[in-house]
Formats: structure tokens, sequence, C-alpha cells
């Protein structure tokens, strides 16, 4: 009798230990979306920098690819959430922000925070990170999407079906590349390079 109690709590044990396993490993993986062409919304992004030097550019928006996210992009641009954020990471391959923490006068949480929404499930897809693409930032959770995102500079393949692409510069790349060439101390702008408001506004 012993013996099979015994046997029954390390059965119950093991089963437990490999339902966590599971799920740790799909969490660090996600599908993706293969052969998806993106339509752009009738809706775009205007993002008006607040320094004059830095100009403006838009954003197109790919709900067939990534609704979850274009929608969550959408909702906090109407909401103004980005209007005051920063670019806080700027390199040779992305320039990023819509962290609202960067809006606060503590640089060493930039990059940190995200909106007080629930974060956004991975949407996946096999276009290519190329010059000017969207992309959801994310932490080593591949469901972590939430506010902060990045845009590319060139074509960039290590990037490839790991993180959400939900959008593309249309217009504007030329101002993109003068954020990128900012003097910065590591991947961080010496000085704040502030988005004034980001609009969401109907095609012309």
């Amino acid at each position: 009798m012993i013996f099979k109690n015994i046997l029954k709590i390390t059965t119950f044990v093991l089963f437990i230990a490999m339902f966590i396993s599971c799920n740790k490993t799909a969490s660090k993986t996600a599908e993706v979306k293969k052969g998806v062409k993106p339509i752009p919304d009738n809706e775009v992004a205007i993002v008006e920098m607040e320094q004059p030097v830095y100009g403006k550019f838009t954003i197109e928006l790919y709900s067939n690819v990534a609704p979850e996210m274009v929608k969550r992009f959408k909702d906090l641009a109407k909401e103004g959430v980005y209007n005051g954020t920063i670019f806080h990471r700027v390199n040779t391959a992305v320039v990023q922000g819509g962290d609202p923490l960067s809006k606060d006068d503590d640089p060493s949480n930039d990059g940190t925070g995200k909106s007080n929404k629930p974060d956004v499930p991975a949407e996946f897809s096999d276009i290519q990170y190329d010059t000017g693409i969207v992309g959801a930032a994310r932490s080593m959770d591949v469901n972590s999407q939430n506010s902060q995102f990045f845009i590319t500079l060139k074509r960039t393949p290590e990037f490839d079906g790991k993180y959400t692409i939900f959008g593309k510069v249309i217009d504007g790349m030329s101002n993109i590349r003068t954020i990128a060439g900012a003097p910065r101390d590591g991947e961080r702008p010496m000085e704040s390079i502030k988005i004034k408001s980001i609009t969401i506004q109907t095609k012309q």
C-alpha cells in the first residue's frame, strides 16, 4: 500500500514537472505565419518629433499580419501614451522607442517599461526585416510585446521570425537616419530624441 502511494505521488510530481517544462518551452517559441503578404491598413501613423531637425515620418500598419499589435499601437497612440517618450536605443541596425518610463528623469530605467495594458502575444511572420520595417520589442518571453517598438535601418536577417512585424516606414526614412546618426553614449543618444506626438490618420 505504501509503495503504491509513493508511486502515485511520484507519478503526479513527474506530471507536474513535465507540464511546467512544456509551458516554459512554449513561452520561448511561437508559430511563424508563412506566406502572408502585408496589406496596409486604411490608416497610417504620423510620428512627429519634438526637435525640428528630426522632422516626422509615416508608418503604414499591417493588421492582416499582426492585428493585436496594430490595435495596441493605435490605442496607445490615440491615448497619447507615446507623446513625450524618447528613442532610448540607437545603433547601426535599429532605433527603438515607445517606453513610457522614458518620460521620467531617470535614464537608467529607459527600455525597461511598458504600458499599463496586458502584454500582446507573439504574431510572428516570415516577412523579412528590411529597411524601414517596424517591429515590436519584447523581453526573452516571446509573448511580451507591449508598447515598445523599433525601426530597422537595414536588412537585419537575425530578427526574421523572432519579432512581430506590424508596419513599415513609408515616408520620412531620411529622418530616421538622422535620428540614427545623432551622437550617442553606447546605444543611448546623448541628447533626448523625443516624440512630440503619434497620430492615427486616414490615408489621403
